[in-house]
């Protein structure tokens, strides 16, 4: 394959996912920024709606603890810790409450066995091999004569492990979420008007994870163009 025909395969196929994924960082952003200068009207920080959630789940074991840095909220199952950003465990903004409760639900997804999350879990150790060899391994194939392609598809099987991944993380997000807005809904921390609101905070980090599958799903399928066009030279 020539390295016109090589830039025209990146355009076709990532251009779009590219677009995206600008699209779903600016969206997540703007979103965060525009809900975090609101505030709820029962004053529930971002630690204290992690909390209800965790309580209306029934999750024991668990901590609340700040971290460093603007939207690095995660959970970490192998400690059981929720950390939460600055601008996210003291305040008493909708956007606040959204991002820390929606932490919070990965929390109850483990203890309640969530199989989404138990499948992307099970997955971490053969992506994180992935990762590290699977492009390696495909550019390689494509330096070697065409009858050594296998090494090609090996490297491919070994990213289509993070497009696996990617797949099984949509499920999980839109869960967690799922399960926050219901906490918040359920244990009425947030009035209808404001979980609107959260909703629409959760919505916008979602796409940042549906454009990052997509991302992957069409790096896969490019790299299966490129293998297709070299083996009908």
């Amino acid at each position: 394959m020539g390295l016109y025909s090589f830039h025209y395969s990146y355009f076709l196929y990532m251009l779009p996912a590219l677009v995206l994924s600008v699209a779903a960082q600016i969206w997540v952003h703007s979103s965060f920024q525009k809900y975090s200068r609101v505030g709820n009207a029962k004053g529930i920080t971002g630690e204290e709606a992690a909390w209800q959630v965790l309580h209306f789940g029934g999750v024991m074991g668990v901590r609340v603890q700040p971290i460093a840095g603007n939207l690095t909220d995660h959970f970490n199952p192998s400690t059981k810790i929720i950390g939460l950003s600055q601008p996210v465990y003291g305040q008493a903004s909708i956007a606040a409450v959204g991002v820390a409760a929606h932490e919070a639900g990965h929390a109850v997804q483990h203890a309640r066995g969530y199989l989404p999350i138990k499948i992307r879990t099970a997955l971490v150790p053969a992506v994180n091999i992935g990762s590290r060899f699977s492009i390696p391994l495909i550019m390689l194939g494509l330096l070697l004569p065409v009858q050594y392609t296998v090494v090609v598809y090996i490297g491919m099987g070994l990213y289509g492990l993070a497009v696996l991944f990617s797949l099984v993380t949509l499920p999980v997000e839109f869960n967690a979420s799922r399960r926050a807005l219901q906490a918040l809904r359920e244990t009425r921390t947030l009035s209808p008007v404001e979980l609107s609101d959260a909703r629409k905070v959760l919505t916008a980090a979602a796409m940042t994870y549906v454009a990052s599958t997509l991302t992957a799903l069409l790096s896969l399928v490019r790299l299966a163009s490129i293998v297709h066009a070299r083996r009908g030279r």
